[in-house]
């Protein structure tokens, strides 16, 4: 019997396996941060401009978090481009005109990063307006 090549997953299959890591990365990130004294004020936030995965905020201190999870955590420190923290900066923007009073002692955007073997790793403060 002749042996046959593998068919690939479909573009479907692999949305799908890929959104299921980010819930568990996302996830995994809510539980640490709450460990770290940080209030999680939202998850998945949809907004027209585009979707935040996590805020955060401790003592006035308000984070806009995009969970990364890749193969390795050099992997997913750089799969963060310009066209996607623009995104995430107008996101923000949408979520802080409908949520005021929040982020007293100031905001900044976070990238927590997340490997294959479960490594985490955050970044704070990982960019800026004109980065």
């Amino acid at each position: 019997m002749p042996r046959h090549a593998a068919f690939p997953p479909d573009a479907t299959a692999l949305r799908t396996a890929a959104e299921a890591r980010g819930r568990f990365a996302e996830a995994k990130m809510a539980a640490r941060l709450a460990e770290d004294g940080w209030q999680v004020l939202d998850q998945r936030v949809r907004t027209v401009a585009g979707e935040i995965d996590l805020i955060a905020e401790r003592e006035g201190l308000l984070a806009f978090i995009e969970v990364k999870a890749r193969a390795s955590l050099s992997d997913a420190a750089y799969s963060l481009g310009r066209r996607q923290r623009q995104r995430l900066m107008a996101a923000a923007e949408i979520w802080l005109a409908g949520h005021p009073g929040h982020g007293e002692a100031g905001m900044r955007f976070d990238v927590l990063l997340l490997d294959a073997e479960g490594r985490m790793r955050r970044i704070a403060d990982a960019f800026r307006l004109g980065d």
